[in-house]
């Protein structure tokens, strides 16, 4: 081992007349260990509200969506020359508008959603929301979410009445099912009817809103949809689920990028008392350091015993925020039913958030990102004081001894 090193851990951990500077490298390694056991923690949970809901939106709507403004005619040929293309695992024609549900007294507005019973399947999974019944099969059934069903106190069996947006005309649907796709405004508002229904409905013929396509690998959405764009040409549109959203995930991206810069804050403190810490260190070991630069020490040699006091604090701080961050990340669910059981805290309140979980998602590179970002701020308060003790000349170090 080199002197540096064992003297700037000697240094760190005296147990006589420095103790005082041992407690504020302990306070200093708890200081680093909570920004970083915070910022994994917070870092995890907004990651799983992003995947949750990126989730939710993929299982209730297609990747790419094909339009064109008018609608889409004469739809098969499309359809099926979209279907031949690679990487495509399905493709299914939907309608979509608007229309009123009349009430006893009263309207309701909702979005109507035509959908092909056989296709749907292929592109998302709304089939797996049905919690009760089943998906329109014939064009007098509809399907509703549970939200619009407790509203309205109907159920499958019962009859709604729907208003053409066209005409006024209405007509009565038989309450086929019941989905439950965990986002309120879809539950609440979209009722799904058969494609032939919508069309009539909505006055289409035989034209649909658009085609939702459906990509064989998730990441390969992006790439897809500029493919798709450029074999279609400029009649058609194409766009991606995050180009249909992209407030949403624009919002959750900045509140991401701000709660990183808000609980580095932390970290930044901790690496001040890391600072001050050394600084102290260097002012009573002034003796010491004239002593070393005496007997041949160089100035690199000075610098690098104090950097490496630094960075010892830094690493075990990180090291035990990384460890516990991981471990609360992954277990926040386990602990919060453990409060609920416990003390009766309901921590994730199903009414408020929508949802009967903690998400959470640990990704590597937000660990490396908050344990990097940890290590540059350590290292950058250690160098201050570290290029003080470099430079202290051994004649005016030992002028007074």
């Amino acid at each position: 081992m080199r002197y540096e090193f064992w003297l700037g851990l000697r240094y760190l951990f005296a147990k006589r007349k420095e103790r005082f500077i041992s407690i504020i490298a302990l306070l200093s390694i708890g200081g680093v260990a909570l920004g970083v056991l915070a910022l994994i923690v917070v870092l995890s949970v907004m990651s799983g509200f992003d995947r949750d809901m990126t989730d939710r939106l993929i299982g209730t709507n297609a990747h790419i969506i094909v339009d064109a403004p008018g609608g889409l005619r004469d739809v098969e040929p499309l359809l099926e020359r979209v279907e031949s293309l690679e990487h495509i695992e399905g493709v299914t024609p939907f309608v979509s508008g608007q229309t009123v549900l009349l009430l006893p007294g009263s309207v309701y507005g909702v979005i109507l959603r035509g959908i092909d019973a056989k296709r749907e399947p292929r592109v998302n999974q709304i089939a797996n929301y049905v919690v009760f019944g089943h998906l329109p099969l014939k064009d007098s059934e509809v399907a509703i979410g549970t939200e619009l069903s407790a509203m309205l106190q109907v159920g499958p069996g019962d009859t709604l009445r729907v208003a053409s947006p066209v005409d006024g005309k209405p007509q009565e649907l038989t309450v086929s099912g019941l989905f439950r796709c965990g986002m309120y405004d879809y539950d609440a508002t979209v009722v799904i009817v058969s494609l032939e229904r919508a069309q009539q409905l909505l006055r289409m013929n035989d034209a649909v809103t658009g085609l939702g396509v459906r990509a064989d690998v998730f990441d390969r959405t992006h790439e897809l949809g500029g493919m798709l764009q450029e074999e279609l040409g400029p009649a058609y549109r194409v766009r991606t689920w995050t180009e249909l959203n992209p407030t949403l995930f624009g919002a959750l991206k900045v509140e991401k990028t701000i709660m990183f810069i808000i609980l580095t804050l932390i970290i930044v403190v901790a690496a001040l008392n890391i600072l001050s810490m050394l600084i102290m260190i260097v002012m009573e070991k002034t003796k010491d350091i004239g002593i070393l630069r005496a007997l041949g020490a160089t100035q690199g040699s000075v610098m690098g015993l104090f950097l490496w006091q630094g960075c010892v604090v830094g690493l075990f701080g990180i090291s035990l925020g990384l460890a516990g961050g991981l471990g609360l990340a992954s277990n926040l669910n386990h602990i919060a039913d453990w409060l609920e059981r416990t003390f009766g805290i309901e921590v994730f309140p199903q009414t408020v958030y929508y949802l009967d979980h903690i998400p959470t998602q640990i990704n590597a590179s937000d660990v490396m990102l908050v344990g990097g970002a940890a290590l540059l701020l350590t290292v950058l308060a250690s160098t201050y004081a570290a290029v003080r003790a470099a430079r202290l000349s051994p004649v005016e170090a030992l002028r007074y001894e």
